[in-house]
Formats: structure tokens, sequence, C-alpha cells
């Protein structure tokens, strides 16, 4: 139930939920850019690596699962609150197991972690379609431009610890203590009541999740699918390994890999926030076609480029080639037949599952072939999504 409020309250309510999805960017960008440090201090290789960060979106399907139960059972206020304080309560034990080199201890802060963005994301995503709806306008690509600015804020505080000489303890410690202040100053401008989906009988979630099944059989929305995984590894590969990449195959120091990191999370949010007038002029085809051919010239540049310059223009092309993907993905299967939610729910299910095993193949890889070889796999799955792109075309 979407609740009466005045123009002010409005405002704040709004202003609430753009700090809260800056404050999911910047914990998802927090590790990347330190991953070289992260990687001496747990005294793990690449492929160790990856499967902790593996961890990160098993934890996030967990959130995303509970999402529902806890909504209706805390209300949108103290549920949103919850995930704030629950996303900060992992950045600390993030904190902890890097200070005390413990390959166990990050496990489970890195599962606790994605386990409180996934369930952050709903919810955050329950609200801003509340606040859309009463302010009788579209809100919500700008939301979701906070949570890539937010990100480009936590990859820049990761470089600057990392030329500071900051440790990545110190600095998840720091990053908890500042989503704690944000839990503090957003929740107040909540409005209480829950605005999740009502409780239905039994019978019509057999039948919500008949079709949801059916969507499994539907060839174009698997394509549809196909597009968001193949962009979907991308930027995974980019938040996981990028920085990793530029210290090992470039030769540059920690602190200049994170500033890449950096130009990356920049260029993707400029493209999310700005790009809106290229899809209404070039459709959502032309646009994701144009969009992942730029992703395969920049993964390209960035494993062959034979200068800092050239690799960092790689970077950035790379960057607009993953930025469009997850949101048209989404619009076109949403558009794409009968049941939007349940054909949303299977696209996404696809893209997600590049979140999972991307990071562990990646790290498989590298182990034979080095991360520069490994990001080979990169391109070859943008040139999938660029093939693919056909599907997003509106019915």
């Amino acid at each position: 139930m979407t609740p009466a409020v005045g123009t002010g309250d409005l405002r704040r309510w709004q202003r609430a939920i753009v700090a809260s999805f800056a404050a999911g960017g910047v914990t998802v960008a927090a590790w990347g850019p330190r991953l070289p440090a992260i990687e001496v201090e747990l005294g793990v290789d690449s492929a160790r690596i990856g499967l902790l960060l593996g961890g990160v979106t098993v934890g996030a399907i967990a959130g995303l699962l509970v999402s529902t139960p806890v909504l209706q059972r805390l209300g949108s206020r103290r549920a949103l609150a919850a995930a704030l304080v629950a996303v900060a309560a992992g950045m600390s034990l993030l904190a902890g197991a890097v200070l005390s080199g413990s390959v166990p201890f990050a496990t489970v802060a890195l599962v606790a972690i994605g386990c409180a963005i996934g369930l952050l994301d709903v919810l955050i995503n329950v609200e801003g379609a509340a606040v859309e709806q009463l302010a009788g306008r579209t809100l919500m690509p700008r939301l979701h431009g906070a949570w890539s600015v937010g990100a480009a804020v936590g990859s820049g505080i990761g470089a600057a610890c990392a030329a500071l000489g900051i440790t990545p303890g110190a600095q998840f410690l720091g990053e908890a203590v500042l989503i704690g202040i944000v839990t503090l100053v957003v929740t107040p401008a909540i409005p209480p009541g829950r605005r999740g989906p009502d409780e239905h009988t039994a019978a019509d979630r057999m039948a919500k999740l008949r079709q949801w099944l059916r969507g499994w059989l539907d060839w174009r929305l698997l394509l549809i699918g196909t597009v968001m995984l193949g962009v979907e590894l991308g930027e995974g590969s980019a938040n996981n390994w990028l920085t990793l990449a530029v210290r090992d195959d470039h030769g540059q120091s920690a602190a200049v890999a994170a500033l890449f990191f950096t130009a990356f999370a920049i260029t993707e949010a400029a493209t999310r926030i700005f790009g809106n007038p290229l899809v209404d002029r070039l459709g959502r085809v032309r646009t994701m076609r144009w969009t992942t051919a730029l992703g395969v010239l920049g993964v390209v540049a960035f494993i062959l480029g034979p200068s800092p310059m050239v690799v960092l223009a790689g970077v950035v092309l790379w960057a607009a080639g993953v930025s469009m993907g997850f949101p048209l993905g989404m619009s076109a299967a949403a558009t794409s037949g009968a049941n939007p939610a349940a054909r949303v729910s299977v696209a996404a299910s696809i893209g997600y599952l590049a979140n999972l095993a991307g990071p562990p193949a990646i790290g498989f890889l590298a182990q034979g072939v080095g991360l520069g070889g490994a990001l080979w796999l990169v391109a070859a799955l943008f040139v999938v999504a660029f093939a693919a792109s056909g599907s997003l075309r509106p019915t």
C-alpha cells in the first residue's frame, strides 16, 4: 500500500531512497579496488579470490529470497533500516577478516554482505516505485544512477586509501561507520507501512510458479537473458578482476589500478544517467549493439594495450559496453509477453548466473593462462550478447 504524504515529506522520502541506493553502490565497489592488497593480506591466489567473491552472489540470492517475508514482517521503514544495518555489519565482519588474515572469516563476511545487498536491492526498488507513483513522473533511472554514482564514489575511496597506504580493513571499517550514519539519516524519512506485494493464496502462488517455469521454455526470453548474461559477466569481471589485471598484467601500482577502476565506475554511471536520449533515438536493439561492440573493443584494448593510456581507453569502452545491458534487458523482458513479473524473474535469474559463476570461472582460467588471457572470455560473451541483441526488439 502506498501512503498519502505531503510534498515536503515526499521530497525527504525521495532523498532518503537516493541515499540508500548510493550506499548500496558504495558497498559493492568497496573491495574491487583493494583486491591486490586483499590477495596479499589473506595469502590467497586468483582462483581462491574468485571463489570468495562467488560467495557475494550466493548471499545476494539468499537476500532476494527472504526479502518479501522480511518486508511483510517488519514493514518498509524497519525492513530498510535492518538491511542497511546488515550491510554495515557485513562490512565490519570483512574488516575483521582482512585484518586477521582469516580466509574462512572472509568467506562468511562476503556471504553476509551479499545477503544484505540482495535484501537492500529489493527494498529500495520497492520504495523507489512507491515514490515514483506518488510523484507522477519517471524516477527509477535516476535512482539506479545514484547506485552507479555510489559505486564511483566507493571506488574513489578505495583508490584514495590505496594511494595513502590505508589498509583494506581500516577502509571497510570506515565505510561501515558511513553506512551506519546513512541508516540514522534515512530511516526517519521512510513512511511506515508495507509497500510489498499482498499475501496470495496457495493457488495463486502455484499459478505464478507454473507461469515462471513456462518462461524457461520461451526462446526469445532465453535470448534476452543471454544478452544480460554476457553483459553482466563483463560488469562482474571488471568489479572483481580489473584492479588485479592492471597491476599484474600492465605493471601498475595498486593505487593506479584503483584509479582505473574508478574510471570504469564513473563511465558506467555517466552512461546510465545520460543514456536515455540515446535509447530513445536508436531503440533498444541498436543501442545494445553499439554498446556491446564498444565493450568488445574495450576488452581487447585492455588485454593487448601497449601503454597505460590505451589500457585506460579500453577501461572506458569496457564500461560503456556493460552500462545498458541490465536495464534494457529487464525492460525488454517485461514487455516480451504476458505476466511481466515472471518473465523479468527468468531473465534476471540468467543474468545473476553470470555474477555467480563469473568470478570463479575467471579465477580458474587465470591459473592457466593469466588474468589477461582469462578476460578473453569477457570479450567472447560480449560478442554473444551482440548476436542476441535482436531479442530486445519491442513486440
